[in-house]
This record gives structure tokens, C-alpha cells and sequence, in this order.
């Protein structure tokens, strides 16, 4: 295993600090109640003297989607005004279709609005072992249905919608553009697939490699495995192994990866599979860092690089080159 740039390493020391233990060790609620990475670098920051809970001028506003289960809570983020119609990212947060919620991942969907001038639309989802498979990717597909038939409602642009998740959130977001794809819905005009679950091979290279990173692990992935899962057979299921899925014609997708997570591999066999289909993929993998690192732009220069790639392949999808930053310079000068 590659050794965490001293940045990441303060991170995994703070969370070591603030209590955290694997999460292989505690039962789902234990789990869902423990401090996370976002709060280690909140941490970090607010002994750095900075703020740590910058909003970077972006507003909020927590709504609820009907949902196959009941409601599904999620939150639109928004970065300045405007009345032309917005393109918009819907966005899947990860902790294995186990724990974490909206607020646990705040900061991505926050970045992306602020660097892209889009409106995202962070959509949580019924998780196990409570809801088991497929429960989330229900949800998700109905979340992304829901935004197709409202955008125009909050300011969104629905012929400009853009997918992204982190984690168990990739895999629901390239789900989704598979669905839409096979429902004949409107499919969304890019993918973004941060560190997806996309394979089920937990001997994989970077498996091997990672198999006591931290803060995912390969016993942490087996444990998520025996909470979503009737059985572990259920893992080949195409929804999971995407990487056996029917991949063609699916958008250009963004696809980023850390050097120290076990599902890197996973990423590298998705990027190809999807070349192998004709899809056109931009594939990034971030050395010195670890699973989770990709929110943390406010403190990992890495994580702050892989933001604005995205929001720059993004706006490409969205024909909004240069848009933003004509925005800010006007409102510099006024």
C-alpha cells in the first residue's frame, strides 16, 4: 500500500482522534453515529484557522421526492442568480448504501455548484439493513425521474441533466444512465463516477494492495456486502458488477479514482469496459490519496484539483465553457 501524502494522513489521524473506529468492528447504527472524514477535515480546518463550514456563497434549499418506499429527502444547492434555466447535477452521496445522508456529504455537491454554475440536486436514498438491494437504486432512479419532470421548477434546464456520485452513489448514478438509457427516458448529458462500486472482485489488484487502507478497507467492503445482500451472490447482479452490464451508449463520462482505496481497480476495469462499449471516458486517479478524499477541497490540494476537473468536464458537456468565469470577472469589475 502507497504511503497518504502528509495532508491525507492528518485527515486519517484526526478521525482516529475524533473516535473513529472501522466500521467492520460496529453494527450499522454504530456506524451511521460516528465521526466521518468530512467531520476530520472540519476539524483540521477550524484548528487551521479558516471556516469550517464555508458555504462558498452557494445557497441551499432541503426538499422531499416521492419516492417507491415514501419520501426521499434531498437538497438543491445553487450558486448565484440569475432567471435563465440552469443546467443540473443530480448527485448520489456514498457510505455503501449503509450510512451517510446529505449532510454527511455536503461539500461535493457544494464545490460542483460553485465551480460550475449548475444547479445540483444531492438526493439521499433508503439504505440497508433495513432496505436492502435494490432499495437505493429504486430510489435513485425515481429521484433522477422526478428531477427530469420538475427541473423547470427550481430553475433547472432538463435537457441539460448531468448524473454524479461518490462510492455506492457512482454506481447509482451510472445506473441511472443505464435505465434511462433502456426506459427510453431523457438520458442525462454526462456521468460523473467518482471511486465507484463497480465490480465484485475483492481479490482485485488494488484490493490487494489496499486491503487495510484506511478509511475503506477490504473487510470494510465484506461488511457492507453482508448488511445490502440477501447473499454475496447477489453481488454479480449487472446493477453491481457493472462491469459485466451492457455499457453502449451511455454519455461521456468523468471517471476519478484514488491511488489508496481497494476499489481503484474497479474504476480502471469500468474506464476500459466502458472505452470497449464506444463510450468516450476521461479516467483520472489521484496519487497520495484515499477513498473519501474527493470532497475535501477545501483542504487537499489533490481533492481541490479533482473538483475542478470535473466541474471543467462538466461544463464542457453543458456548453458552459468560460460562462462562470465571464460571470466572475463581471462581478469583479462592477
Amino acid at each position: 500500500m502507497n504511503t497518504p501524502d502528509p495532508k491525507m494522513q492528518q485527515v486519517l489521524d484526526e478521525m482516529a482522534a475524533l473516535g473513529a473506529k472501522p466500521f467492520e468492528l460496529l453494527t450499522p447504527q454504530e456506524a451511521r453515529q460516528q465521526p466521518t472524514p468530512a467531520d476530520a477535515v472540519k476539524s483540521l480546518l477550524a484548528k487551521d484557522g479558516k471556516n469550517p463550514n464555508d458555504d462558498l456563497g452557494v445557497t441551499t434549499a432541503d426538499i422531499h421526492i416521492p419516492g417507491p418506499g415514501g419520501s426521499i429527502e434531498a437538497r438543491v444547492y445553487q450558486a448565484g442568480g440569475g432567471d435563465e434555466a440552469k443546467p443540473v447535477v443530480v448527485y448520489w452521496h456514498g457510505g455503501g448504501w449503509v450510512f451517510a445522508d446529505l449532510d454527511v456529504y455536503d461539500s461535493s455537491p457544494r464545490a460542483i455548484a460553485k465551480a460550475t454554475g449548475a444547479i445540483v440536486v444531492s438526493c439521499h436514498y433508503r439504505q440497508a439493513p433495513e432496505h436492502k438491494f435494490p432499495a437505493a437504486h429504486e430510489d435513485a432512479w425515481a429521484a433522477y425521474l422526478w428531477v427530469v419532470r420538475n427541473a423547470q421548477s427550481f430553475g433547472g434546464d432538463a435537457t441539460r441533466i448531468a448524473v454524479m456520485g461518490e462510492s455506492a452513489g457512482g454506481n447509482l448514478a451510472c445506473n441511472v444512465s443505464v435505465l434511462a438509457r433502456d426506459e427510453g427516458e431523457v438520458e442525462p448529458v454526462h456521468q460523473v463516477l467518482i471511486y465507484p462500486v463497480a465490480g465484485n472482485d475483492t481479490n482485485s489488484p488494488s484490493y490487494q494492495e489496499n486491503e487495510f487502507a484506511k478509511p475503506l478497507s477490504k473487510a470494510g467492503m465484506k461488511w457492507f456486502v453482508g448488511h445490502v445482500f440477501d447473499s454475496e451472490a447477489q453481488t454479480a447482479d449487472p446493477r453491481i458488477n457493472l462491469v459485466a452490464a451492457q455499457l453502449s451508449d451511455l454519455p461521456a463520462t468523468t471517471i476519478v479514482a484514488a491511488d489508496i482505496d481497494p476499489l481503484r481497480s474497479d474504476a480502471e476495469r469500468l474506464s476500459q469496459r466502458l472505452r470497449d462499449a464506444g463510450v468516450e471516458v476521461d479516467y483520472e486517479s489521484y496519487e497520495g490519496v484515499t477513498h473519501e478524499f474527493f470532497g475535501m477541497g477545501l483542504w487537499l490540494k489533490e481533492a481541490k484539483a479533482a473538483e475542478a476537473h470535473v466541474a471543467a468536464r462538466l461544463k464542457t458537456a453543458f456548453g458552459t465553457e468560460g460562462l462562470v468565469d465571464k460571470l466572475k470577472s463581471a462581478v469583479g469589475k462592477s
